[in-house]
């Protein structure tokens, strides 16, 4: 058997194992070693051991995940989620449909604090769907929209799905982030008018728009100002080459924890609490990190990904065909796989692929920044996508009075929304970068 069947082989059977619900770490890390050992030889797999994982636990830059979770963990049990809710309703609820509104552009400010869509859309929800269903807003309009508002934690900085891939493709976080800025804006926007149009379609799944009194905004800004001084002292400070990533987390980390005590809201169960989400999420990470490493150990092995960038460059495929048909091929994966995954597994493989081909004469620099914004957005889709959408299943794990096909249906217009800007994005990769080149 050639290698490359073999890495063929492998790549199908860790499929596989991840179908019949095998631990994505390790459905990635056995086919992975069982490759590399027919490929090389069992000494040769056990020699790679010895440092593969020291070597990859021991990066400096990965200390930036923990602390950044654990900065939206001390956020989730300081009561900012509630603030950020009350806040932006008191902005948009003088419009029809205005408490779905707010409750994405709450799940986008929480979302660039604790940088996770399933924290973002499970804690969000707990405090906006309630309120939304007291006032008669459609079940279908109000899982939807705050599923949907949850995605957007992917996207805006500090994203660990977005540290992950600028880590593993060795690009400049700081430029990750100001590239994930203009997408994350128009991605609030197109979610705004989709709920917009709905509403003025199904004007029986929203109530009858309530302008907040004078009292009720200043009330509604005094509380939300901590997470404006956060927001802007941590990412200031990062963005205007004070300190480092890693800094700037450790910085929102204590800060948000200051916050949180001074609330109140800080007890020693809630600390032990966030502390030991922090530590499991950042293990089973890490775990996929192990995991993949071994998968994509093998591949290169294999000479899967030379042979697949070869075949691309000699195939005279457009290469904006290409970036849509693996677009298309992430969409279809996010069905079965979860994002971190995802980009772990199939980053190594395709971006040698993306950076040899000619996208618009962008230099390589600015293609791994643009297809990086590309890929997070797919990841975006695939959590309310159709059949097996994450933060569908989240939504419906606390809305239980709602039938998950009423949730899908309600997805449709955001993912129409995901759809034209996902071509705008392909077709001018300008709107990514603009940020990037202005500020750096």
């Amino acid at each position: 058997m050639s290698n490359l069947n073999i890495g063929i082989g492998v790549f199908i059977m860790m499929l596989g194992l991840m179908a019949i619900r095998i631990p994505i770490g390790l459905s990635m890390f056995i086919p992975g070693a069982l490759g590399y050992m027919m490929i090389a030889s069992d000494l040769a797999l056990l020699n790679h051991l010895k440092g593969a994982v020291y070597a990859r636990l021991s990066v400096y830059d990965l200390s930036v995940i923990p602390l950044f979770m654990l900065m939206g963990a001390f956020a989730m049990h300081g009561g900012l989620s509630k603030a950020l809710f009350e806040f932006s309703n008191a902005i948009l609820g003088r419009f029809k449909g205005g408490m779905a509104m707010a409750g994405v552009l709450a799940c986008a400010a929480f979302g660039s604090i604790s940088g996770s869509s399933v924290a973002t859309t499970a804690t969000i929800a707990q405090v906006a769907y309630p309120e939304m269903r007291k006032l008669n807003y459609s079940g279908r309009l109000a899982t939807a929209a705050l599923a949907t508002g949850g995605t957007m934690g992917i996207l805006l900085p500090p994203s660990v799905t977005l540290m992950i891939y600028a880590i593993i493709t060795e690009q400049n976080i700081t430029k990750m982030f100001l590239a994930a800025y203009a997408p994350a804006l128009l991605a609030a926007i197109g979610y705004l008018l989709a709920i917009a149009v709905y509403v003025r379609i199904y004007p029986e799944h929203a109530p009858a728009p309530s302008k907040p009194t004078r009292q009720e905004f200043l009330a509604a800004a005094k509380n939300v100002w901590p997470i404006g001084l956060i927001f802007t002292l941590v990412f200031g400070g990062i963005y205007g080459g004070i300190f480092t990533p890693t800094e700037g987390a450790s910085i929102g980390t204590a800060m948000t924890f200051l916050i949180a005590t001074i609330r109140g809201n800080m007890s020693v169960p809630v600390l032990k609490k966030s502390l030991l989400s922090t530590a499991q999420t950042s293990g089973m990470i890490f775990m996929i990190f192990i995991g993949a490493d071994m998968m994509n150990a093998c591949l290169a092995l294999s000479q899967l990904p030379n042979e697949l960038a070869s075949y691309v460059a000699n195939a005279h495929i457009s290469p904006v065909a290409v970036m849509f048909a693996i677009m298309l091929f992430y969409v279809i994966l996010g069905c079965v796989m979860d994002e971190m995954s995802m980009i772990l597994l199939t980053v190594p493989v395709i971006f040698p692929v993306i950076i040899g081909l000619d996208f618009f004469g962008l230099p390589p620099s600015d293609k791994a920044l643009w297809f990086g914004v590309l890929i997070l957005m797919v990841c975006e889709i695939g959590m309310i996508f159709p059949p097996v959408g994450l933060n569908v299943y989240i939504m419906n794990g606390l809305a239980k009075d709602v039938p998950m096909s009423e949730t899908y249906k309600g997805v449709i217009p955001f993912l129409i929304s995901d759809a034209i800007r996902m071509v705008l994005l392909i077709a001018f990769p300008g709107i990514t970068l603009w940020l990037v080149h202005r500020l750096t």
